[in-house]
């Protein structure tokens, strides 16, 4: 079964179904930037992760968003089936690298389904470039 992108007023839902190996861009995916305008500031990004038995996480599981303004403080946090796994500010720029604990990811892990939720607070209206953001989760 393919991968799955819902798209709904307020949140962004991946359904992971397929291996994937090194940077899975967001535009690979079949999103857009007009997909990614975040006119209120705030994002819910969340990756549902089918069969996660057969799959590897990389080294660094590593999430980067990109931005087309230049923004003051972002707060980002995400959460792995239920739990907080990071919880941070980023000062100043055009993008957000998020990097996982590979070892807590892999304590939460569930044989079938797992879900990681991104949330982002933006100072003002933002809209995420789909070609330089990315997962690289698995290996």
């Amino acid at each position: 079964m393919k991968d799955q992108i819902e798209i709904n007023e307020g949140e962004i839902k991946l359904t992971i179904n397929e291996k994937h190996e090194g940077k899975l861009y967001l535009s690979d995916l079949g999103l857009k930037p007009s997909d990614m305008e975040l006119e209120s500031g705030l994002l819910r990004f969340v990756i549902e992760i089918k069969n996660a038995a057969e799959l590897k996480l990389y080294a660094m599981p590593t999430i980067e968003f990109s931005y087309t303004e230049d923004m003051g403080e972002t707060h980002w946090q995400s959460e792995f089936n239920g739990e907080v796994i990071s919880d941070k500010n980023d000062h100043h720029g055009h993008s957000t690298v998020i990097l996982l604990n590979r070892k807590k990811l892999e304590a939460l892990l569930h044989r079938h389904d797992n879900k990681l939720v991104i949330h982002a607070e933006f100072p003002k209206p933002a809209i995420i470039d789909t070609s330089k953001s990315y997962l690289n989760l698995f290996h």
